[in-house]
């Protein structure tokens, strides 16, 4: 079952989820249940390993607000960082920031 005690060990930083829950915890938990539920970070890697990177970039910086909203820390970093690369249309190899976000995400999802 999803606490916030759980959040707080994934290293969400909880206090400031829950500020902008308005402090209810429920609506802050059922969010991050959402969360859990959404599927576009494959969506993201397949976007990118097709190299549409305008669609990569919407869903990236979607997730980003998602996460940072929910002050998801550990998703957020590396979400964050494919979104500004994305921004600039940068080709690179994304795999080590996928690869993090997939492990934070699943981290998650297992609380």
């Amino acid at each position: 079952m999803l606490t916030i005690d759980k959040l707080r060990e994934f290293g969400a930083d909880v206090d400031e989820g829950l500020s902008r829950c308005m402090k209810m915890e429920d609506f802050y938990i059922g969010l991050v249940k959402k969360a859990v539920a959404d599927n576009r970070l494959p969506l993201l890697e397949q976007q990118i390993g097709e190299g549409d990177l305008d669609a990569a970039f919407e869903t990236a910086h979607a997730l980003k607000g998602m996460y940072t909203n929910l002050s998801l820390s550990p998703l957020t970093k590396p979400v964050s960082e494919i979104t500004e690369l994305l921004r600039g249309r940068t080709e690179t190899d994304y795999s080590p920031l996928l690869a993090e976000a997939k492990v934070q995400f699943e981290a998650l999802c297992s609380l």
